[in-house]
């Protein structure tokens, strides 16, 4: 009898939710590690290291449009499950993520267009704090342990994914270059290739990466960023539904799903946290947290996204349409809001893309890292503390009962 070639997790939810779990710290380390060497006397390594040429581009360029793309890739194959195999598959399981994921990203907008929108050269970076770092979000989640309910985890994370739909939408629309059309015509007709190999029953996954590999190379091309090109591509890779054992091995969905997800937790996203983390304050001083693009994306990801997902939330639930986490109290779910505040992967992201110029670019990861920082801190302390004010009726009435 022929040995199993692989031994699957029960739910690829749980193992999504562990990779995600240990991979947010790793992040968490990363970026730790690039704020303490570029303020160090190493800051001088730090800098040089990240002008390295690779494969005719500096090391950050490699990073965040080659590497990520197949962040993208993921990201976009999570979507897909979570859509038609997962906890978004029903009409009526969706609402109250997208109606949470729509206020978590509107409201910070708000915010950060009431601080620095006045100023048309800073209004474009309106959507820095409008996404919400999963990985992050659940590794801090992760040192928290059973003091937040499965059911807040699970809530997060199909807010979370609702939140990258949201954000690759506005990276596509509003941060687009100027067109080349012959690259885009040539990008639809690779991906008509794509999806005519799906209808077609192929489920080999090399054919799929050879195209998606064509396709990043002319999305980048047409002027539309090549993120784009990874949530694409993810679009048409095969799917079979299998709600009873949701990572079969007849899923090339699936397949990929298991097979990119430790690359990306593991290495790409600590990388690139590594490599756009690190800002020196020693030339700024403290009056760069003062600054309108700094103060805007703090506001917009601390106070945006706990007013947004929790006031969107609680008002669904008020007339009917969703009903709250099982086994969760308002106050976790208030706490739930806050740690989605922590928008670091995305926001860096957008922020790239929205300001290129050095010194804006030092505000932004300011602005993230300071907003990220106190949505987490204040996060876990609210959770931690209802967490205690449950268990402490509980544990009395459990006490009188005996």
């Amino acid at each position: 009898m022929m040995i199993s070639r692989m031994k699957r997790a029960p739910s690829v939810l749980r193992d999504f939710l562990r990779t995600e779990a240990s991979g947010g710290l790793l992040l968490i380390a990363a970026s730790v590690l690039a704020l303490a060497i570029a303020n160090s006397n190493l800051a001088y390594l730090y800098f040089d290291m990240l002008r390295l040429e690779v494969a005719g581009w500096d090391l950050v360029h490699f990073v965040n449009d080659g590497l990520m793309a197949i962040f993208f890739l993921l990201v976009g194959l999570e979507i897909k499950r979570e859509f038609l195999d997962g906890h978004l598959q029903q009409p009526a399981d969706r609402v109250l993520p997208l109606l949470a994921a729509a206020g978590g990203m509107a409201v910070p907008a708000v915010v950060f267009l009431a601080i620095a929108g006045r100023d048309p050269a800073l209004a474009r970076g309106w959507a820095i704090p409008a996404a919400t770092d999963i990985a992050f979000a659940i590794g801090v989640l992760a040192l928290l342990g059973n003091r937040v309910p499965g059911s807040l985890k699970i809530f997060l994370t199909t807010i979370a994914i609702a939140d990258d739909l949201g954000a690759v939408i506005i990276i596509a629309l509003a941060y687009t270059a100027a067109l080349h059309f012959w690259a885009l015509g040539t990008a639809v007709l690779i991906y008509c290739a794509m999806i005519a190999l799906n209808l077609a029953g192929i489920g080999r996954l090399m054919p799929y990466m050879l195209l998606t590999a064509a396709l990043w190379a002319v999305v980048h091309l047409s002027g539309v960023h090549a993120t784009v090109a990874g949530v694409l591509a993810a679009s048409a890779i095969p799917i079979v539904p299998s709600r009873g054992a949701p990572d079969a091995e007849n899923s090339p969905l699936h397949r990929l799903e298991h097979a990119l997800g430790p690359w990306v937790a593991y290495a790409i996203l600590p990388l690139f946290a590594f490599v756009n983390a690190g800002v020196s304050f020693r030339d700024t001083g403290a009056h760069m947290f003062l600054d309108p693009l700094t103060l805007a994306i703090a506001a917009g990801l601390f106070l945006g996204k706990q007013i947004g997902i929790f006031s969107s939330v609680r008002t669904a639930v008020a007339i009917g349409f969703g009903a709250k986490p099982s086994g969760a109290s308002w106050l976790q779910v208030y706490g739930l809001s806050l740690i989605c505040g922590i928008g670091f992967t995305m926001s860096l992201f957008i922020g790239k893309l929205a300001f290129p110029d050095a010194v804006q670019a030092a505000e932004v990861k300011t602005g993230v890292l300071s907003g990220s920082l106190l949505s987490a801190i204040v996060g876990a302390g609210v959770l931690v503390f209802a967490s205690r004010k449950r268990s402490g009726p509980q544990a009395q009435a459990g006490s009188r009962r005996e």
